[in-house]
């Protein structure tokens, strides 16, 4: 989902940005709040809803964002909006909701209007939700603002309260053996800020998943995994195929944008496999921060 930009805001922007995260973070919920949320089976979540932002390979400017809404369980796509966007604000290493968030909360918000009967009772976030340097990322930005709950699905580990991507970490990864398998991430703070999943019998990386708004890490990863047809949770996975398909009849491309998303060769696992594109590989060492790993 990220990309940078060319140059960094004014300090007095970053201020602002600092306590406006703080003043949003008052209000996050990071417990249960729905009935479907604690049923075994999710009864009664009939809509998932899944964003991203896509971007044209050497362009921090001109984007597409995108807003899917998928039946649950079925997981067929029910809704869709792709729109070209500009983003004028600079990519900044832990301020991505600044960047992206407006045009994600005016997908759904147009989708109120229009549709209120397909609105998601959920939303995935490709990025992070309380797994952030200060607690509050871009799926607990965009779940505070648009009131709904949402969940950070991240595809690499943000380093921050002391978690490394360490021969530690490696080790607990190369344990998980089936998909559903988990383990904490605990912060030296001793806060677990998230979980590790495998979500796929046959995918090798796993997704790192926290509470955005209005719902339980438990719940969180027992959806997360419910939606995952491959590595990727499917309204994710959908938001990016159809944004990237936008940008190419939009802007009459021979091909499509390179998808993060590829499918496995015949006789493979079938599991899609998760590019990282290099525009966005940010090393991720300790200190720095993409709220949207590629």
């Amino acid at each position: 989902m990220a990309q940078q930009g060319a140059e960094e805001p004014p300090e007095e922007t970053l201020s602002f940005w600092k306590r406006e995260q703080a003043r949003l973070k008052a209000l996050l919920v990071d417990w249960d709040t729905e009935a479907w949320q604690r049923h075994p089976d999710f009864e009664g979540l009939q809509r998932v809803g899944g964003v991203d932002v896509s971007f044209v390979k050497g362009d921090t400017v001109n984007a597409c964002a995108s807003l899917v809404v998928l039946s649950y369980p079925e997981l067929e796509v029910v809704y869709e909006e792709c729109r070209m966007v500009s983003l004028t604000a600079p990519y900044v290493s832990g301020f991505l909701a600044f960047r992206e968030v407006p045009f994600l909360l005016d997908a759904v918000q147009r989708l109120q209007d229009r549709e209120p009967g397909l609105v998601p009772q959920v939303l995935l976030v490709d990025g992070n939700g309380v797994l952030h340097h200060r607690g509050f990322g871009v799926a607990c930005h965009l779940g505070v603002l648009t009131g709904l709950p949402c969940i950070g699905v991240a595809k690499k580990l943000l380093q921050v309260d002391g978690l490394e991507k360490g021969e530690p970490h490696k080790e607990k990864v190369r344990l998980m053996r089936v998909g559903g398998d988990t383990f904490p991430l605990v912060g030296d703070s001793g806060t677990i800020l998230g979980m590790a999943l495998k979500s796929h019998d046959h995918s090798t990386n796993p997704l790192y998943v926290s509470v955005g708004h209005k719902i339980s890490l438990e719940a969180a990863v027992r959806l997360t995994r419910a939606c995952c047809r491959f590595r990727i949770p499917e309204p994710v996975r959908q938001a990016d195929i159809r944004s990237r398909e936008y940008i190419r009849r939009t802007l009459g491309l021979s091909e499509p944008p390179k998808l993060r998303f590829q499918m496995c060769p015949q006789g493979d696992s079938g599991e899609p496999r998760a590019e990282d594109r290099p525009s966005e590989d940010h090393s991720l060492g300790p200190g720095e921060d993409t709220d949207a790993p590629p």
